[in-house]
């Protein structure tokens, strides 16, 4: 997978891009970039932007912490729940009378 171009750069591209001065295919060439690859970064730009219905960067971040977090909350759960049920039984078994 090629090197990620650094965010400076992107937001340049862009900013030509969105000025119209010229097509994007020729644009991209000039960059060193791929055409889907300055669309893909145009269409993000817009989403970031707000003119565009779309997730943006923070908020996929912020969803994919939350869904770390409920992962966590679940097996941490799932130990409590277990740990539970153990210690009834063992209860139980302390209970029992020898005959």
């Amino acid at each position: 997978m090629p090197a990620a171009h650094p965010k400076e750069f992107r937001d340049d591209v862009v900013a030509v891009a969105r000025r119209g001065e010229a097509p994007i295919a020729q644009l991209a060439k000039d960059f060193g970039i791929s055409e889907s690859c300055l669309r893909n970064w145009l269409h993000q730009a817009d989403v970031e932007d707000g003119h565009r219905p779309g997730v943006t960067k923070v908020e996929n971040e912020e969803l994919r912490e939350a869904r770390k977090k409920i992962r966590l909350l679940e097996q941490e759960n799932e130990v409590l729940r277990r740990a539970a049920a153990y210690l009834s039984q063992a209860n139980l078994r302390l209970g029992q009378s020898p005959k």
